[in-house]
């Protein structure tokens, strides 16, 4: 039926039906829908945002002088008001310090505050009503408020005293309150969806309820401890036993016949690839926990953003679809009619509303399916990681970096070093967005063109084309066939042990008059490299630890760089075994043993060398026995020798004696 004659049809007349006031979706149609978004109404809390912040940011300045003050940094200007004060470190990325999950509390709050503050029309807490003109410096500002709010709620755990365990509880536990009498105060709001800022605002809650209670825990312990929470030297409990992992006897494997089928054993170590478990002595470094840490809730804010941005106003299309509406739809041809003047009916209607609906599901499923997928890449780049980091810790660089080096700090490295979680987050977020619209795209082109069609018996399209088109793909897939046994019964002669060519005057005869059927074999087969190319950089663009470009062009990837970067440096400062061996000679060249060390005397690689000879028998047995050690780990770390030699060298320097120490 044309335009013309519905426009004469007196049933859809232009002042009846087809009016332009009936065309609206967010008109009310019967009660209020509680999905639409201008039933909400302003909320204030009791406590603002904006005093909130005026209250709490001096507060946390005070503390870190008073922190400050307090503790001092003994090593500088020792006779000048018994050490100066300097600023506090919010935590050693370098050194495992064993408190993992305060780090990952503060950060995960910092990039929660940034996942709202992009979305934000006020950004900065202290401005409200700011002009679209400076909003954008006003985000500037907020990107560096908020690491300076938050930076003494890591702070007063780094100095491992009890003012700093005092002062950490005070802060997570007026951070805490606040933000769940707001959120309980004002659940809704008016920002894309009534419910999400309280969402948005969930891993915050979560973050400062752990940090509530990691600083009274312990704040309790350094109580009930006797002595000094500082004496201790961070990680000596893990260096000691990867060291005592890597020295232990282990049983040769016994070569048994295997009971499993091959198909078996190969897929249960690809999955074993995909489940990180925990190994003995080894301990995943702190910047990958936060990477890890920092992608879950990227995975999480980006999912969220998508859902209440999509599902609630397809919902709200669907819920105000018409007869009008689906006319549209109906002379278009992508809703069929039994009508024969195509006039929509009630039929029609719902054929409509469950083609949005069957549009929502492939939403949904897309997105579900996408984040399984980013975790199942996550946590398969954990597997890689350990790999990784325990090769280069044996010296294996070429079976990591496929090239020989050294590893060294540089100026790229350091900066990609420091960049590393940061990176993590942020492909993990364009990932999760680019496999979301991939996967989106795929699950709506098989539905509305195979598995609808299939249940109504409708706009058959795309099987009306296949089923045209058979002659050529037959013709495609019996050329593919009668090459392949061509060249297995009668092209290569199997008899002698190593396979030779015949019949070479048939083979070019064969090649010449498959040539054009072969271009459109081709064809297919560039689409499909295409196709699965594009999927696999997909699926992998938020691994770091892979390189989507190919050998000889890592270089132009920057995600992979960074990665090999991080890794550099992650091995050449925080080796285990030699932080173990530090340990070990610091113990027998304390009186104290490991009670009389500074955390900072790890650093200090010029203790390594004694200084005079231990006068005990049992002493000078350990001192022989940590030598044999040191010999063992070198022998199998070569990446270590030059540090060894480089410390031996710059003793005098360093204020020690040059007399080399016989192993």
């Amino acid at each position: 039926m044309s335009s013309l004659e519905l426009m004469d049809d007196p049933s859809l007349a232009i002042n009846g039906n087809y009016s332009y006031d009936s065309w609206y979706i967010y008109e009310p149609i019967g009660a209020q829908d509680d999905m639409t978004p201008d039933v909400i109404e302003n909320c204030y809390p009791t406590i603002p945002y904006d005093l909130y912040h005026t209250c709490m940011a001096p507060v946390s300045l005070a503390i870190m002088l008073a922190l400050a003050l307090l503790i001092k940094r003994k090593n500088l200007y020792q006779n000048c008001l018994d050490g100066a004060p300097g600023l506090l470190s919010p935590v050693n990325f370098l050194e495992e310090e064993g408190n993992n999950e305060l780090t990952v509390a503060v950060f995960g709050i910092l990039f929660s505050s940034l996942c709202v503050l992009v979305l934000d029309n006020n950004p900065l807490p202290f401005i409200s009503n700011s002009s679209t003109h400076n909003r954008e410096y006003w985000k500037i500002m907020a990107l560096l408020y908020y690491p300076a709010l938050y930076y003494p709620l890591v702070a007063c755990a780094t100095v491992r005293h009890r003012a700093g365990y005092f002062f950490g509880c005070l802060l997570s536990w007026c951070h805490c309150v606040v933000q769940i009498w707001q959120t309980v105060e004002c659940p809704q709001s008016s920002k894309i969806y009534r419910y999400y800022s309280l969402l948005s605002y969930l891993p915050i809650i979560l973050c400062l309820i752990l940090l509530s209670l990691w600083y009274p825990v312990r704040l309790v312990k350094s109580f009930r401890w006797k002595k000094m929470v500082d004496t201790e030297v961070p990680g000596s409990s893990y260096y000691e036993e990867y060291l005592k992992n890597i020295l232990a006897k282990r049983a040769p494997k016994r070569s048994a016949i295997k009971t499993n089928p091959r198909l078996l054993s190969r897929l249960q170590s690809y999955l074993r690839s995909y489940i990180y478990t925990p190994e003995e002595g080894f301990q995943v470094p702190l910047k990958l926990v936060l990477s890890l840490a920092m992608t879950v809730i990227a995975v999480y804010q980006v999912a969220l953003l998508l859902l209440v941005a999509f599902v609630p106003n397809i919902q709200i299309v669907r819920l105000g679809m018409t007869k009008e509406v689906t006319a549209l739809f109906v002379q278009f041809g992508l809703v069929p009619t039994d009508n024969p003047l195509g006039l929509p009916g009630d039929k029609e209607l719902e054929t409509i509303k469950h083609y949005i609906w069957s549009l929502e599901v492939c939403f949904i499923s897309s997105l579900v399916i996408s984040c399984l997928l980013t975790l199942c890449m996550l946590m398969k780049s954990l597997v890689t990681h350990r790999i990784n980091l325990k090769r280069l810790y044996q010296g294996a660089i070429e079976d990591v970096f496929h090239c020989s080096g050294k590893l060294r700090p540089s100026q790229q490295a350091l900066v990609c070093w420091m960049c590393f979680a940061s990176f993590q987050a942020a492909f993990a977020c364009l990932g999760l967005l680019i496999q979301h619209i991939v996967i989106f795209i795929c699950i709506v082109a098989f539905t509305f063109l195979v598995a609808i069609p299939l249940q109504s018996g409708t706009n058959m399209h795309l099987f009306k084309i296949v089923e045209n088109m058979w002659p050529f793909w037959l013709t495609l897939v019996v050329a593919v066939i009668v090459q392949n046994l061509l060249t297995h019964y009668c092209f290569l002669e199997r008899s002698h042990p190593v396979k030779e060519l015949t019949n070479r005057r048939a083979l070019c005869i064969v090649t010449y008059l498959l040539f054009p059927i072969n271009v459109l074999v081709g064809v297919l087969a560039g689409v499909w490299r295409m196709v699965i190319s594009a999927l696999y950089n997909t699926v992998h663009f938020c691994q770091l630890d892979v390189c989507l470009l190919s050998h000889g062009a890592e270089a132009f990837d920057p995600g992979y760089r960074t990665y090999c970067h991080y890794l550099k440096i992650e091995v050449s400062q925080s080796h285990p075994v030699m932080k173990a061996f530090c340990l070990l000679l610091l113990q027998l060249h304390s009186p104290k043993g490991l009670e009389g060390l500074q955390s900072g005397d790890l650093e200090e690689g010029v203790k390594l060398m004694k200084t005079q000879k231990l006068s005990s028998r049992a002493s000078k047995y350990k001192q022989n026995r940590a030598r044999w050690y040191l010999v063992y780990t070198l022998l199998n770390n070569p990446s270590l020798l030059p540090y060894r030699k480089k410390a031996l060298s710059d003793a005098r320097a360093n204020g020690m004696q040059t007399s080399p120490l016989k192993p």
